[in-house]
């Protein structure tokens, strides 16, 4: 285990909140990985969990995007964390939301839910992802609209940014919706999939074509699993790191 300082938090809801800290030099991941951290527990054995590496492969500093659950053994401790404290980081990442366990096509559709847009805020500030795909479409469902926050700032971020905006250009498309709130697109992404509204918000033909759209799922296992069944209902082939395929899900999440 590696021991990390942390470099600053910044909260967004009494649900969510973000924190970067310090990577070791020698951490090497592939940008959509998830990574297990924590802090010191009882009988100093470590309290880990696994979470999703919000930070592109080349940043210098590691970035994590959590929810707050009161009771939670983990998150009820991590979210009081503050500048100058200590994470505890595993040697290893690992997971299946990266390039590599995709076939080439054209448009990336990135479904997510809360904190599982964690490893698309990856994956969208590596300019590797607009140089394998045309469009690249991150969808972003949460309960209530101030939810939306963190990936609102990340594609402020991006677009201000001289290196990134140039790469991700037009390419780069945001899809919000919300389910406990009044807001423009209102609805489970699952309902918005099904009922074309996603694909007509981005101009868009309506339904998954297996021959040229990919797509990348995270969030809660309910939402893996109907996600997952709505892509093998269009006839999608499930990938992984040695078989590429045409969707992948990531079960390794915080609650």
């Amino acid at each position: 285990m590696f021991e990390q300082t942390v470099l600053e938090t910044q909260h967004y809801t009494d649900r969510l909140f973000r924190f970067r800290m310090t990577r070791p030099q020698n951490f090497r991941f592939r940008s959509g990985e998830f990574v297990m951290i924590g802090l010191p527990g009882e009988n100093g054995k470590p309290l880990l969990r696994a979470y999703s590496i919000a930070s592109p492969a080349w940043d210098d500093n590691l970035e994590f995007f959590s929810i707050k659950v009161p009771d939670g053994p983990l998150t009820s401790r991590l979210q009081n964390i503050g500048e100058g404290d200590t994470v505890i980081l595993g040697k290893k990442s690992t997971g299946t939301l990266v390039l590599d366990a995709l076939k080439p096509g054209k448009t990336l559709y990135l479904l997510s839910t809360g904190t599982g847009i964690a490893p698309f805020a990856s994956l969208i500030r590596e300019p590797e992802t607009f140089e394998r795909f045309e469009k690249v479409v991150l969808c972003h469902t949460t309960r209530e609209i101030s939810e939306l926050q963190y990936g609102t700032d990340l594609i402020n971020e991006i677009r201000d940014d001289e290196m990134l905006s140039e790469v991700a250009g037009d390419k780069l498309v945001h899809f919000t919706s919300v389910t406990r709130e009044d807001y423009a697109v209102k609805g489970r992404i699952t309902n918005l999939i099904e009922d074309g509204t996603l694909f007509r918000e981005i101009g868009e033909s309506e339904g998954f074509d297996p021959e040229s759209d990919r797509v990348m799922i995270c969030g809660s296992m309910e939402m893996l699993k109907d996600c997952a069944d709505l892509c093998e209902a269009a006839g999608m082939v499930e990938g992984s790191n040695n078989q590429p395929g045409d969707y992948v899900i990531e079960k390794a999440f915080a609650d």
